[in-house]
C-alpha cells in the first residue's frame, strides 16, 4: 500500500529524463527540490487549495447534518411509506454517478452557477450512502433512551440533537472522513462545471499539468504530493474513529 506513495515522492524528485528512463530509475541521482517550486509557479496552487478546503468543509458539514436528520427519521420515526421511501433512497446507490452529470449540469446552468464554488458544493450536500450509514447506526441505539426522553417531554428534534447525535459520534466521524476523501479527490464534476482557473479544485488543477503530447511527470508528481498530504494526515490521525464508525458499534 505504501509503495505507490513512495514511488510518487521519488518521482517528484527526479529529472524528466530519469522519470522516463527504461529500465526505471528508482532513486534520483540528485534530488530536484526545484520541482516543488516550479509547481507553485506553474499553477495557482494556493488558490486550488483554498477552493478545495472551502468546498470540502461545507460538504462535510452539510452531509453530516442533513444525512443524520434523514437517517434519524428513517430509523426512529414511524410514518406511512417509510420503508418504500427508504428503498427508493437505496436505489440511487445502484445508479452510476455519471448518469446524473448532464442533468446536474443543466440545473447548474439554469441557476447561473457555472464557474462558481456553489456549483461544486450544492450537489454534494446530501447523499443516499450517508443516510444509509447513519440509519444503521441509529437503529443500533437502545430504544429505552428515546422512550425516557419522550417521558421528559422532548420532541423528535430534541431527541435527535441532544441524545442521538452525541451517541452517534463514531458514525458521524466515519461519514465525515468519507465525504472529505470524496470531495478532496473529486475530479469529474469540477472539470464539468468550472472552466475558470481560479475556481478549480486541486484534482482538476493538477489535471492541467498533463500535456496533450508530453507530460512532465516529476512536476505532476510534485503537485500530487502537495495535494495528497492533508488526506494522509486525516487518515493517520482519524483511522481509529473511522474503523469504529464503520463497525457500527454505537451501542456498548
Amino acid at each position: 500500500m505504501v509503495g505507490p506513495f513512495l514511488w510518487m515522492i521519488l518521482t517528484s524528485l527526479k529529472t524528466l529524463g530519469e522519470s522516463q528512463q527504461v529500465p526505471p530509475v528508482i532513486f534520483p541521482t540528485v534530488a530536484q527540490w526545484k520541482n516543488y517550486a516550479e509547481v507553485l509557479t506553474t499553477i495557482p496552487m494556493l488558490q486550488f487549495y483554498w477552493n478545495t478546503i472551502i468546498t470540502t468543509i461545507v460538504k462535510v458539514v452539510g452531509q453530516v447534518f442533513l444525512c443524520s436528520l434523514a437517517a434519524y427519521a428513517f430509523a426512529r420515526i414511524e410514518f406511512p411509506g417509510r420503508n418504500i421511501l427508504f428503498m427508493l433512497f437505496l436505489s440511487v446507490l445502484m445508479v452510476p454517478g455519471q448518469v446524473f452529470l448532464i442533468p446536474q449540469f443543466l440545473i447548474m446552468k439554469d441557476l447561473g452557477w457555472l464557474n462558481t464554488l456553489t456549483a461544486l458544493i450544492v450537489p454534494g450536500l446530501f447523499s443516499a450512502f450517508g443516510t444509509f450509514l447513519l440509519r444503521q447506526f441509529f437503529m443500533s441505539l437502545p430504544k429505552e433512551l428515546e422512550e425516557a426522553a419522550k417521558l421528559d417531554g422532548c420532541n423528535h428534534f430534541q431527541i435527535y440533537w441532544r441524545i442521538m447525535l452525541p451517541l452517534a459520534k463514531p458514525g458521524l466521524i466515519a461519514l465525515a472522513i468519507f465525504v472529505t476523501l470524496w470531495s478532496w479527490n473529486d475530479l469529474m464534476w469540477p472539470l464539468i462545471v468550472n472552466t475558470s482557473p481560479d475556481k478549480l479544485t486541486l484534482s482538476a488543477g493538477l489535471a492541467s499539468l498533463q500535456g496533450q503530447h508530453q507530460t512532465n511527470y516529476p512536476i505532476l508528481m510534485a503537485g500530487s504530493v502537495l495535494a495528497i498530504w492533508p488526506m494522509i494526515l486525516v487518515f493517520v490521525f482519524m483511522q481509529k474513529h473511522f474503523v469504529e464508525g464503520i463497525s457500527l458499534s454505537g451501542s456498548k
